[in-house]
């Protein structure tokens, strides 16, 4: 019975919560695009962004606190996925994504849908790379990579903190994991697992 209650509250607050229902629709649009076009347009991300922090803003008991919510998961986001698109990780796209998901969720929601979306990512590209018949060479990048880090560490070296794209498996898609791992998420959330 309690499981089935916190159903009912799950469909009221995705009936009653505009935000949410708001958020669930870009990150599919976000998924479908990166599926199709390998990029996620600016509209998307930049016009959520905007819809996110002026919902928050005007939607919290005190504007103040709605909007500095909204801006501090909106750079919680971009600040923890910047660095993957630095090193050439991830694409543009996905990091303004994260970051427009983090304007809807708040900091520390934000922190726990990243990790949603690296388990999700990270079973997404072992699914991946055994469709393309290639997880003995990802799995012979990573222990590479595993060890070009402890190397670097023991020695002191610093790592010049590029990648080699000759030695990836291909591109994924990345918007499907975080549309995937922020529902996930956020469904968690209203169920009290997290």
């Amino acid at each position: 019975m309690q499981e089935f209650n916190a159903f009912l509250d799950l469909l009221t607050m995705l009936a009653s919560d505009f935000r949410m229902g708001g958020l669930f629709v870009l990150l599919v649009m976000a998924a479908v695009s990166d599926v199709r076009f390998y990029r996620i347009p600016n509209w998307l991300t930049f016009g959520g962004m905007v819809f996110a922090i002026v919902y928050g803003t005007f939607a919290a008991r005190t504007p103040m606190t709605g909007a500095m919510t909204a801006l501090g998961g909106l750079g919680t986001g971009l600040a923890i996925m910047l660095p993957f698109y630095v090193l050439g990780i991830m694409g543009a796209g996905d990091v303004k994504l994260m970051a427009m998901v983090g304007a809807f969720l708040g900091p520390y929601q934000t922190l726990q849908t990243i990790l949603f979306t690296c388990i999700v990512g990270g079973f997404a590209a072992v699914a991946v790379a055994i469709h393309r018949r290639r997880l003995g060479h990802m799995l012979a990048n990573v222990k590479g990579a595993a060890q070009g880090i402890v190397v670097s560490g023991i020695a002191g070296i610093r790592p010049n903190g590029t990648i080699d794209t000759r030695q990836s498996i291909g591109k994924l898609p990345y918007g499907i994991c975080i549309c995937v791992g922020t529902i996930a998420q956020v469904l968690a959330h209203q169920l009290g697992f997290v």
